[in-house]
């Protein structure tokens, strides 16, 4: 999936969500829109139904370009949740609201499985040696590494973080600091809010180094 549009904020955005009713929101929201079962899709349905996002994610979602996200190796969960958010038009952009709004759930869990059974590239990203310990040091006191797993690597509906562009990575964080990012159950925009533009730069110049398989 590529990056959100970004945009100027607006009158109805959504608020910061404090953790402590982060779970009482995320069933509201999966009341009015639920996501669709995920189901065990077909890796070679897949495969073939990806040919069209080669253009933008590389073969097998190896993404090369630095505002595009890496595919291969994300949570099926998580691959089928933003697709699912880019379908029902809670998360916009460009190329990516158009293509899934022709999604029929069963395209979702296929895509999902191709692209989860993918292996994670290796980082195209050197961290800086200088910001490495601060990233690393901010991943846990901001509890990325409570949702995203330990090793950064996602689980469920939570992307994989380990390796992603660096740009792509920079923007999103940048996104939900400001509110105008799509975000299920109100965590991220929340956690994002403490984060200063120092810290941003830390944590995801560690992230888009961090190789991990």
């Amino acid at each position: 999936m590529r990056g959100d549009t970004a945009a100027a904020p607006r009158a109805g955005a959504a608020p910061v969500v404090p953790r402590a009713g982060a779970a009482a929101l995320a069933a509201a929201l999966l009341l009015l829109a639920p996501l669709p079962a995920l189901a065990a899709g077909d890796i070679e349905a897949g495969r073939q139904k990806a040919q069209v996002c080669q253009a933008c994610h590389g073969p097998e979602g190896k993404s090369v370009n630095p505002l595009v996200p890496i595919l291969a190796g994300q949570p099926a969960q998580a691959v089928v949740t933003q697709l699912f958010q880019f379908r029902e038009g809670k998360r916009k952009n460009e190329v990516m609201s158009p293509f899934a709004l022709k999604l029929s759930n069963t395209d979702l869990n296929d895509l999902a499985a191709y692209f989860s059974a993918q292996k994670a590239p290796p980082p195209a990203h050197k961290s800086d040696p200088a910001k490495v310990a601060a990233g690393q040091r901010l991943t846990v006191e901001y509890n990325c590494v409570a949702c995203h797993t330990a090793t950064l690597v996602g689980q469920q509906q939570m992307p994989r973080l380990a390796g992603q562009q660096l740009e792509y990575l920079r923007t999103q964080l940048t996104l939900f600091r400001a509110q105008q990012r799509s975000d299920m159950d109100g965590n991220m925009t929340s956690a994002a809010q403490v984060l200063t533009p120092q810290d941003i730069d830390a944590i995801t110049d560690y992230l888009a180094g961090l190789d991990q398989p």
